[in-house]
């Protein structure tokens, strides 16, 4: 780069021969005395090394000459000034480049160096050349830093040491010689050049924003050291860093043509910080949605708060991603659970309310509450110290009273409970390596939109994906994989879960899961649940399974749909009703399994593929659609795929409405459910009443409530062989069970009937 030919800048003095008024015996300022007319200062027309020259007797202590023009000092130039001296006569002086810096204003910079070094004269005649360099930047053979803030200087040299001595000065030289600093075809631009320093301490924003301005489409070279920059700092350019940034927690690095998270861990020298300042960007910056990891892998070595990265938001409400990558969980203390025990008391009146909680300021918010009472996946959402109350996800079914509760906080790779809402976000292309250590991702307490899409969450310590309010209002889970740490363990002893959600309109699509204790736990309506395979056996004989799909909800609208449910079942419980016992509403209805294709192996005989699990008296269900979906069993036969644990409560069947279980292909399954249920019965002696057993074909053991249809599949005759054209009238709910029903005749017959039989209304 020369700027005297790329920008015409006017650099060179005019040569002595045009007279001596424009050299000053000063400064070089308007106003100081020249050398046109001082005796002590002639021009020699034709010296026989210089031509022509000045020369020039040395009077005082420092003989200046300054050329009194204005030599301008563009951004990122680099000058060079150099003068050819020999002595004449008299003493022999030393010689030096100097000049003086002016601002735009005109005024003097101060506190900058104005002299090059010094080379002294040795013998007469003898042509010596002396130069320096002049530039913006700190570096290896500049020898005036003036940084950026003169905008002009007035150049020449010094004559040192003892005066009385003669010499011969040639025209003065003032050429641009950026290019000894800047390397191949100059794509890029050096932030030295523009005043920063690189010493880890001194301020550097502002010379890296001049950079950018001057790069004008080139990179940013960003060389050897620590760079410090105090305050926010946007740069649109491309960068190269050879060296590492350091700024405060709260100063945002904005990247916008560079907006890459391989980028800002080498601006920062440390994966783990460069994730947390690539993140603290991309949710303070319009230009980017989303933070591309470029396939690498961060490893971090504690969980990341992620509220924490970005101080100056509590919560964001527009569409971000980070996508594209791996994060990988080391060490192994700094991840274990805080656990904290402490006596509580809960009232159903205020069901997602913990009260006169002890020792509250070290129960931490997002931690798992366990105690009598307690349902799955109930969290601490938020605190208030003061008043030394609790705020709870969801409500407790039976804890009224007080006791001492277990708080336990699993630590989470990806953290975003600090934040008070967050909407919209999403993950995407990422492996979650949580190592056995840690837990993947835990959510804000509000928000709406979140989703994971195509990621890998891999052998969690206890949790895969947590919700501890209503952040997953509206969540999708999209073709995903959550992978167990804990496949050589029974199914029963397993402990971690993959996810689970709170809120309604959840989406788990297309994904997968293997082997942990539930795939997921929801607690909110209207679910859609389709396309996922998930598998949660073992090697036992007659094993237990437990639930991969856990519906908390009664009225829980769900749609569960084309999915490979093995060896594992769907449960249907009301667990978060602060008042379990059914006092009006829907009670268990809204849930529709269609087209799934279930399978169990080496499981117990009682094993179902549906468990109804009322939590307290009263409850009925009046809404559920069973069709299209394949049943087996392999290595054995299962009693049925339907049931309802009682351990709190049996359902009220006289309350069943609304049920369909049709179209289902069984096999190795004992009682094939249906309702409609089609019964053929052939009575081979004459009797006035035929009893005819529902049992244990309706669903749920339900009881025999209503007839669809009735024919005659033979001939109805009576004693004497007579033909007997009537219907009977029926009785229903007949035996201890209420499951079979009794067609009364006007007399006694034989023959065989087709009826279709209903246990609901």
């Amino acid at each position: 780069m020369n700027k005297a030919i790329t920008e015409g800048a006017a650099l060179m003095p005019p040569p002595f021969a045009d007279g001596l008024g424009q050299w000053s015996k000063g400064d070089g300022t308007p106003g100081s005395d020249t050398y046109e007319g001082d005796p002590n200062a002639a021009f020699v027309p034709a010296d026989q090394d210089f031509g022509g020259c000045l020369e020039l007797l040395k009077g005082e202590d420092v003989q200046r000459l300054r050329y009194m023009g204005q030599t301008p000092m563009l951004e990122g130039c680099y000058l060079r000034v150099t003068a050819r001296v020999k002595a004449v006569s008299g003493n022999l002086p030393a010689v030096r480049i100097a000049g003086w810096p002016g601002d735009a204003g005109g005024a003097e910079v101060t506190g900058l160096t104005v002299r090059g070094p010094e080379v002294a004269l040795t013998q007469y005649g003898a042509v010596t050349e002396v130069s320096a360099i002049v530039g913006p930047g700190l570096r290896s053979g500049v020898d005036m830093v003036w940084g950026t803030q003169p905008a002009y200087g007035h150049f020449g040299l010094d004559l040192t040491g003892p005066s009385g001595g003669v010499v011969r000065i040639d025209d003065l030289r003032i050429e641009d010689v950026t290019h000894v600093f800047h390397r191949d075809m100059m794509s890029w631009v050096d932030v030295r050049d523009f005043g920063a320093l690189g010493d880890g301490v001194t301020d550097d924003s502002a010379a890296f924003e001049a950079a950018d301005q001057a790069a004008n489409g080139r990179r940013i070279l960003v060389p050897e050291g620590t760079w410090r920059l105090t305050r926010n700092v946007t740069l649109d350019s491309p960068m190269i860093f050879e060296g590492r940034l350091s700024m405060p927690d709260d100063a945002i690095l904005s990247l916008t043509r560079d907006f890459r998270l391989p980028v800002y861990i080498e601006a920062f020298g440390d994966e783990e910080q460069g994730f947390r300042k690539a993140f603290q960007a991309l949710l303070n910056n319009a230009d980017h949605e989303s933070l591309d990891m470029g396939g690498r892998r961060v490893s971090i070595t504690g969980p990341i708060d992620m509220a924490a990265a970005v101080p100056n938001r509590s919560s964001f409400a527009q569409r971000r991603v980070i996508r594209n990558g791996q994060i990988y969980a080391e060490g192994d203390t700094v991840w274990e659970p805080e656990v904290v025990t402490s006596q509580a008391t809960y009232s159903a009146a205020e069901p997602r309310r913990l009260t006169n909680v002890a020792n509250i300021a070290n129960v931490p918010v997002g931690a798992l509450v366990e105690g009598a009472g307690v349902g799955r996946e109930i969290y601490v959402r938020s605190k208030n110290v003061a008043a030394g109350d609790l705020t709870l996800s969801e409500p407790l079914y039976d804890a009224e009273g007080t006791q001492v509760f277990t708080f336990t906080r699993f630590k989470y790779m990806l953290d975003f409970s600090g934040f008070e809402r967050l909407d919209r976000f999403a993950l995407a292309d990422i492996e979650l390596q949580c190592n056995t250590v840690a837990s993947g991702v835990m959510l804000a307490p509000v928000g709406v939109g979140f989703q994971l899409r195509e990621c890998f969450v891999t052998r969690p310590r206890d949790r895969g994906l947590t919700s501890i309010g209503q952040g997953c209002q509206g969540m999708l889970v999209d073709r995903c994989q959550f992978i167990t740490r804990e496949g050589d363990v029974l199914a029963q002893n397993r402990t971690t879960i993959a996810l689970n959600a709170n809120a309604n309109d959840i989406k788990l699509r297309d994904n997968r899961c293997t082997q942990f204790r539930h795939f997921a736990v929801l607690g909110g309506q209207n679910a859609v649940i389709s396309g996922n395979h998930f598998f949660q056996g073992d090697s036992a004989a007659n094993g237990v399974r437990l639930a991969g799909i856990a519906l908390l909800t009664t009225n829980t609208s769900a749609t569960i749909t084309g999915n490979y449910v093995d060896n594992c079942f769907i449960e249907w419980t009301n667990e978060r009703d602060p008042d379990p016992s059914f006092t009006g509403g829907f009670s268990f209805a809204g849930l529709s399994l269609t087209d799934n294709t279930f399978l169990c192996s080496g499981v117990a005989p009682w094993f179902s593929y549906l468990v109804v699990k009322p939590h307290g008296p009263g409850h009925g269900i009046t809404g559920l659609t069973v069709t299209g979906n394949v049943f087996r069993a392999v290595g054995g036969i299962i009693d049925r795929v339907e049931r309802v644990d009682t351990t709190f409560a049996d359902l009220d069947y006289g309350r069943t409405r609304d049920v369909t279980f049709a179209g289902n292909t069984y096999h190795n399954i004992g009682a094939q459910a249906a309702n409609p249920l089609r019964l053929s019965h052939t009575q081979n002696t004459e009797a006035a009443s035929w009893t005819i057993d529902g049992a244990p074909r309706l669903p749920f053991g339900g009881r025999a409530r209503q007839i669809d249809a009735l024919v005659p599949t033979d001939r109805i005759r009576n004693a004497a062989g007579v033909s007997v054209p009537e219907l009977p009238h029926a009785d229903l709910e007949v035996g201890a069970d209420g499951d079979q029903l009794r067609l009364n005749w006007s007399q006694p017959v034989r023959g065989r009937v087709s009826v279709m039989v209903r246990m609901d209304n």
